[in-house]
């Protein structure tokens, strides 16, 4: 194989039917090779040989190399240099990532690069990260210049040799020169040409003034649908970049969509209250000339799946309307007394007497026609129009007692997040091999240092911020339960990232304290406070809930004793707390015994990763940092 051999079986398909003089011939196993000087340019090149032979100073044999389709009369020098260079693609740097901007070049074309260095900046749909070379090489030209936008992944970004004197030959190469201008058409371009089809409004040659199509992005790696709960921003209203211009419901959260460019608002696509909009369908229209805003009054988005606002639910006085013909027959049958004796049990007839039910209008299904407390129970009296009218269309409905709903149940709409909420519930019980481990902690002595605290005023600290400060501590003495089985290895987690649920009420959420073990009770009291707040109002952002290493659920607050939580994968544990109460415990004094504030905790832990005698030690860890706080100090 030639030079870079890997990177020449690795390129695209071969290229042959090029001519080079010959000038060496090789054997070669398997095949040949041979060294084509091309004219003037004094440098010699490998290629492959087709056939595999060719006699010397044979100026006709063709040849075919695995690499870019370059016509031979751009030298194969080029083509020679291109062996001995890596042309360096744009990774995907997030799970969604499609497309990224190259924000700064932290290397100049020339320049050493060491393994590990920062060559570029580049802005993903999620944040702004650093793309770094994993071997040593030159950085011998910058495809893609700096502010460049949109880049697909995958796309050559800059090419890097490993030697520095072959820097100078990709002085004047470019994307362009890199394209395949001497490559045989595709039988796509041979044959003849599809009737042509109408283009959509929108599409490039229209006559649409200039303007930019912003479709729905993935606010979360899980993200598949959407939901526009509000628009920030009206049709013919000025854009600024950074501004808020729709609030997107996830399947995580609802989450602003801020604006990336400047411009004008000139037409929305998708209603307010659009339920299910999938991944890259276009919201809304903006132009950069406040002019442009008319041409797009009546524009219509075509070729595009039809999303519609789902319809409004019928009125409830629709239904009994509708209904009456239908019951009026059923609700007589009951009506009519039953005569003779009424065979009931004992419970039956004292829940009658209490809820003042005639027996006789109840059908029994006991033995006999029995009455049972199970009729009782679901006994429905019949309403007094519909028993006494024998034409319920002529007599008026009886008017709802005020407040009272309608019909005998609501079917509330299930938002995105609880979806999610649902399916990694479900996942995590039905995967996950859950065992329990309870705790009772000794809180006194941390009740009175925070009681210490907050008396001076400067600050003002929760129990939980302990806790979450304890547990961090504790994950760093047992890194098993700082864990996350990953199918195929289990990764122990190095840092720990305390996600602390909070009840929203769209559903729950686990917004993350980060690097916890390193934070003070101040910064960790401080973070979840923000963060409690933001996930209220639903303004977390995706890098704020989503990962994570353990998590915390407290219902201590609602008097809740001790309960199980459920794992939240990929994680190993999930710690439940719950309320502190005065509790009688033996001591070496004259009365035998002392009043203590106890909490009692439940860790759930993930078998596969986390052993029984594991978690022990654990909570073992957790218990010792709470009654002796001053510990955490240590």
């Amino acid at each position: 194989p030639l030079g870079a051999g890997r990177r020449l079986r690795e390129a695209a398909a071969p290229w042959s039917g090029l001519s080079g003089r010959v000038s060496e011939l090789r054997t070669q196993t398997p095949g040949s090779s041979a060294v084509v000087s091309p004219g003037g340019s004094g440098r010699p090149d490998q290629a492959f040989l087709q056939p595999a032979a060719a006699p010397e100073g044979d100026s006709t044999a063709p040849f075919s190399a695995t690499w870019l389709n370059m016509e031979l009369s751009h030298d194969c020098l080029v083509l020679w240099n291109l062996c001995f260079a890596e042309q360096v693609m744009l990774p995907a740097l997030s799970p969604t990532m499609q497309m990224g901007t190259i924000a700064r070049w932290e290397k100049k074309e020339g320049e050493k690069i060491n393994e590990g260095d920062l060559i570029a900046e580049v802005e993903t749909d999620k944040a702004t990260v650093g793309f770094e070379m994993l071997e040593e090489c030159y950085l011998a030209k910058i495809l893609i210049p700096e502010g460049t936008r949109d880049i697909s992944v995958g796309a050559f970004i800059c090419i890097t040799v490993e030697n520095p004197d072959f820097i100078s030959a990709f002085k004047d190469v470019s994307l362009e020169s890199l394209k395949a201008p001497g490559a045989a058409p595709s039988p796509a371009a041979t044959s003849a040409p599809p009737p042509p089809t109408p283009p959509p409004p929108a599409a490039p040659g229209s006559s649409y003034p200039t303007h930019m199509k912003i479709t729905l992005p993935a606010l979360s790696p899980t993200m598949t649908t959407g939901t526009v709960q509000r628009w920030e921003k009206k049709v013919g209203e000025k854009l600024s970049e950074g501004d808020l211009l729709a609030e997107i419901e996830t399947d995580k959260a609802t989450i602003g969509f801020e604006v990336q460019e400047e411009g004008y608002l000139a037409k929305i696509l998708v209603a307010e209250g659009t339920r299910d909009v999938p991944l890259g369908q276009p919201l809304c229209i903006i132009v950069e000339k406040e002019s442009d805003i008319a041409a797009f009054k009546d524009y219509v988005e075509t070729g595009v799946a039809e999303v519609s606002t789902p319809p409004p639910a019928p009125a409830p006085a629709a239904v009994p309307a509708a209904a009456a013909p239908i019951s009026a027959p059923v609700a007589a049958a009951p009506a009519a007394s039953r005569k003779g004796r009424v065979f009931a049990s004992p419970l039956a007839k004292k829940l009658a007497s209490e809820r003042g039910i005639d027996l006789a209008q109840v059908s029994g299904s006991g033995p006999d026609g029995r009455v049972t407390r199970k009729d009782i129970e679901s006994f429905v009296p019949s309403k007094p129009a519909e028993a006494a009218a024998p034409t319920p269309a002529s007599a008026p409905a009886a008017p709802a007692p005020a407040g009272a709903p309608t019909g005998t149940f609501t079917d509330i709409p299930i938002s995105n997040i609880r979806k999610v909420i649902a399916q990694r519930l479900m996942q995590s019980k039905q995967t996950i091999p859950h065992y329990y481990l309870s705790v009772d902690v000794n809180m006194e002595q941390v009740l009175e240092l925070r009681k210490e605290l907050n008396a001076t005023g400067a600050f003002f600290f929760l129990v939980n911020d302990f806790i979450i400060k304890a547990s961090a501590l504790a994950c760093l003495k047992v890194p098993e339960c700082n864990s996350s089985w990953m199918d195929t290895v289990i990764r122990q987690n190095h840092v720990v990232d305390v996600n602390v649920a909070v009840s929203t009420p769209s559903g729950l959420i686990t917004p993350i304290v980060f690097n916890a073990h390193t934070k003070g009770l101040v910064a960790i009291s401080t973070d979840v406070s923000a963060l409690a707040a933001k996930a209220r109002q639903g303004k977390l952002q995706p890098h704020e809930f989503q990962g994570g290493t353990f998590t915390i659920s407290n219902l201590g607050m609602f008097g809740i004793k001790n309960f199980s939580a459920i794992i939240n994968p990929p994680q190993a544990c999930i710690l439940a707390v719950g309320g502190s109460e005065k509790r009688l415990m033996p001591a070496d004094n004259e009365k035998g015994f002392d009043v203590a504030s106890m909490m009692s905790v439940t860790l759930s832990c993930d078998h596969r990763v986390v052993d029984g005698a594991v978690g022990a030690q654990w909570l073992a860890e957790f218990r010792k940092f709470l009654e002796k706080p001053v510990t955490m100090l240590l």
